[in-house]
């Protein structure tokens, strides 16, 4: 029996491409929609999650038992950006008790259009998905038969082909100047940096200004001549949603840039860090079930410190593609992925995971400060 003040608004049925389906209790819009179903299993953070604009496309199953007990806030927003596109949960509290909640949950997504399933049993899907690997899905909270929802999760595109980037951009440049909350005192600008928004987190924002980098970003399909009127001490390339394959004009631009500014430092993030790969004549490739979470053991390679981390990606960069111009810097504990690479005779650095999130809590923050001092070497040539 459900709690009487349950935060469920009706039943809700998530089904599968290969045909399993789970029943369960909706909550949040009233929708129904289809992606690609994939785990996340950080213990926290629900409300970043849900608005991180690389889940575009996906449905997101939390591993952790229960979520929702501390409501959600304007300010936890990672993008005002399309995120995921559902959310999947064991258990959803019916209480929020927190000073900073604005909002409960159920009430936050409905008012995004994002709807929610609860009340199954989200240990057996996680399984599921480690044995077939990420599949195609669909979830409805408005009363779709079973069956039907099948169908379209078996007649929906798979993630592989789809660009998504340029579907979560945004469509004007800005400059963003706000520092992390914690940082009262922020250190004066001392260096200019144009970010490449595929779908970016503020929080990496927030980041840059903490180690006094002014932050100018551009829509995804930003030229290079846009990108070097604007002056910038370096650039950045940020994470995002889908396949980096097809994304063919952002390799190009990248390419460009790194031909007419070979003394440009670059800064790459998981969409970002693929990109940089793709850009230096690599490949990707599609993993089984991807990396979502925040307790992925991360090797740095020169100097073996392991740093905890935070990851969010369904496709790799293959190392050995890249013909000796790179090398690793960084590797996943957890399945020997490349996690981390530097080009070697030019300052161009990308990671696969988010330095800016705090699962260790700082462990890879220091990324930041390096990239600022590639800069000021960079804008005091």
């Amino acid at each position: 029996m459900l709690d009487p003040n349950t935060p469920y608004s009706g039943d809700a049925v998530l089904a599968l491409a290969d045909g399993r389906v789970f029943r369960g209790r909706g909550f949040g819009a009233r929708a129904t929609v289809v992606g690609e179903v994939v785990f996340n299993t950080s213990l926290s953070g629900y409300q970043e999650i849900v608005t991180d604009p690389s889940y575009k496309g996906q449905l997101v199953c939390l591993t952790v038992a229960e979520v929702g007990n501390v409501g959600c806030n304007r300010d936890d927003e990672e993008s005002s950006a399309p995120g995921a596109e559902a959310l999947i949960v064991r258990s959803l509290s019916p209480v929020v008790s927190n000073w900073r909640a604005e909002m409960s949950l159920p009430e936050f997504l409905a008012a995004r259009g994002i709807p929610g399933i609860g009340d199954i049993d989200t240990r057996a899907l996680t399984r599921h998905l480690r044995t077939a690997g990420s599949v195609m899905g669909a979830l409805s909270t408005e009363g779709k038969s079973a069956e039907a929802l099948v169908e379209l999760a078996r007649t929906a595109a798979p993630m592989e082909g789809r660009g998504l980037a340029h579907e979560v951009t945004t469509p004007k440049p800005y400059v963003w100047d706000e520092p992390s909350w914690e940082m009262k005192d922020p250190p004066p600008v001392t260096s200019h940096v144009v970010a490449f928004d595929f779908g970016i987190k503020r929080n990496i924002l927030r980041r840059f200004r903490d180690v006094g980098v002014r932050t100018t970003v551009v829509p995804s399909q930003s030229t290079a001549d846009d990108v070097l009127a604007l002056n910038p001490d370096g650039l950045f390339l940020s994470n995002g949603p889908g396949d980096p394959a097809p994304l063919e004009s952002v390799i190009a631009t990248i390419r460009a840039l790194l031909e007419r500014r070979p003394d440009l430092p670059v800064f790459g993030i998981c969409l970002g860090h693929q990109l940089v790969c793709l850009a230096l004549g690599g490949r990707t490739y599609k993993l089984k079930f991807g990396h979502h979470g925040g307790n992925h053991p991360v090797r740095h390679e020169p100097t073996e410190r392991v740093e905890i981390t935070a990851q969010n990606h369904g496709f790799a960069a293959a190392l050995e593609s890249l013909g000796g111009e790179a090398e690793l810097t960084h590797l996943n504990l957890f399945d020997s992925t490349v996690a981390g690479l530097r080009m070697l005779h030019r300052p161009v650095m990308s990671v696969q995971y988010h330095p800016e999130a705090s699962p260790g809590p700082h462990d890879a923050q220091h990324l930041f400060a390096e990239f600022a001092g590639w800069l000021r070497r960079d804008a005091n040539a």
